[in-house]
């Protein structure tokens, strides 16, 4: 399977996805951190890929996505943003509204 096919598989497959450098339990970068922090304290259940254990993935999302950086968090498809648009968000309280309301329409 193509790269580019891989990641629109796990896009459509996961209502709630983030590619981040390591796992929720053990991330491996402070952007990530914070962010699967954010998504964690949502309280909705979501998909992530390590895109250190996926290089292939790593290198070919940022084209895909057209935009550079990880974490990146997806959510029915579409691309939310990178860590300062996550915490944002979650801050205003937006993030919650949002994952629960993806995860109430694909629970």
């Amino acid at each position: 399977m193509e790269t580019i096919d891989k990641i629109k598989q796990q896009i459509n497959e996961n209502p709630i996805l983030l590619y981040m450098k390591g796992s929720p339990k053990f991330p491996s970068c402070g952007f990530s951190a914070r962010a699967v922090e954010a998504i964690i304290q949502c309280q909705v259940p979501f998909g992530y890929v390590d895109i250190l254990t996926n290089p292939d993935i790593r290198s070919e999302l940022p084209k895909f996505a057209n935009w550079p950086t990880f974490p990146q968090l997806w959510v029915e498809g579409e691309l939310i943003g990178g860590c300062d648009i996550i915490l944002e968000m979650f801050q205003k309280g937006e993030l919650h509204t949002l994952l629960k309301e993806t995860a109430t329409k694909h629970g």
